[in-house]
């Protein structure tokens, strides 16, 4: 099998940022008006680089749906059937998507031959007459491969737990009145959930309920721990977290004021944090090795984002985009740049408005590893 690379594909416009020079490729081929790279912490290729997944939408529409890119024959899908509450999965071997709608967990493969599978279903009788805001903030699948973890969303309550790949019954952890989202299970172990906590609006009044701390962990047996029992911080000012690959961290970024602000990682076992790319981002990510960062940086009320690379070894920062453009888009379609590494560490993906829509683009990490030696 040859894929053509990213950087050869026909797919792909290549854009130059003017202050920093560095080279980024943009997916400007179409299947849908709005094309949009996944949540951070979803992998949007699969393991051999042949298929790349990513969001579509059609304004005014609001609903997102899937597309994807075959770089062994070049060409584009797009997929109607695939409408998601849920921020997809992507099976790295077999390049099957998984998303959720409704109680239901679906899956299809990447060629227009391929059909939708239900995978599973949230018990009715745990979701009675309620419809959810989701089953799962974002499809996240257990080491062992099993199950994905579950933070089902009702008005006033949060149902916590996992739902197996095998169609059997719901596992039931946890129930809380408090709101919690982006729940990821954890990389190592299965019975532990990553469990963010939020402020919310109430679903009747619409009055923020606020949460009074950020990180927790979710156990099978029910126990909701927090990361850093004596160090409580509104929840605004910690977030965009996810798993280091070792199961023993979690990384997320500090929005305090000052010299704290930055990406840091917490042991979970000890509690102690480490402060690692000082830098007021919004949302950044790490490569496995945790030596390799990726931020994206905005100024509000004005709608300027900057996209950033960090080397951890040489404490180096460069700008991959100076500033990407005000987009009326980003706001409505949750349109940031959410910057990721991804194939294997080969290529960060990130949301562009560069070329006045809201695009796709990918940036070949070696490059910018040799740009900040």
């Amino acid at each position: 099998m040859t894929l053509t690379p990213p950087e050869n594909s026909k797919l792909f416009t290549k854009w130059k940022d003017p202050v920093s020079g560095i080279e980024s490729l943009v997916l400007t081929q179409r299947v849908a008006p709005g094309q949009q790279s996944f949540y951070f912490t979803q992998p949007s290729f699969c393991a051999d680089g042949r298929f790349l997944w990513f969001d579509c939408f059609f304004p005014p529409g609001k609903a997102k749906m899937l597309g994807v890119v075959d770089f062994l024959t070049q060409d584009m899908f797009f997929y109607p059937e695939t409408e998601h509450q849920s921020r997809p999965y992507v099976d790295q071997v077999t390049g099957e998507v998984y998303w959720g709608i409704g109680l239901e967990i679906w899956k299809r493969g990447p060629l227009p031959a391929d059909k939708p599978v239900l995978i599973n279903q949230f018990p009715r009788e745990l979701a009675g007459n309620r419809i959810p805001q989701h089953i799962a903030n974002h499809l996240t699948l257990s080491v062992d491969k099993k199950s994905f973890a579950i933070d089902a969303s009702f008005p006033r309550e949060i149902i916590i737990g996992d739902l197996p790949l095998d169609g059997s019954q719901f596992n039931l952890w946890t129930t809380s009145e408090q709101y919690y989202n982006h729940g990821q299970f954890s990389p190592t172990d299965p019975d532990v959930i990553l469990l963010p906590q939020d402020s919310s609006p109430d679903p009747v009044t619409g009055e923020m309920r606020p949460g009074f701390d950020r990180l927790w962990l979710a156990h099978r047996n029910g126990e909701l721990k927090q990361l850093l029992p004596d160090n409580p911080l509104p929840p605004a000012n910690r977030g965009h977290e996810w798993w280091d690959v070792d199961g023993e961290h979690v990384w997320f970024i500090d929005y305090t004021e000052g010299p704290d602000q930055g990406t840091k990682r917490v042991n979970i076992h000890t509690g102690k944090v480490e402060q690692v790319w000082t830098h007021g981002h919004s949302h950044s990510h790490c490569d496995a090795t945790g030596n390799f960062f990726v931020g994206d940086i905005v100024s509000w009320p004005n709608d300027k984002w900057e996209v950033a690379f960090f080397n951890r070894k040489t404490q180096k920062e460069i700008s991959i985009v100076r500033l990407l453009p005000p987009s009326q888009l980003r706001s409505r379609y949750h349109g940031h740049p959410h910057p990721q590494f991804c194939l294997n560490d080969q290529y960060i993906c990130y949301t562009t408005s560069v070329f006045g829509k809201i695009d796709i683009a990918l940036v070949p990490v070696k490059n910018l590893i040799e740009m900040t030696q």
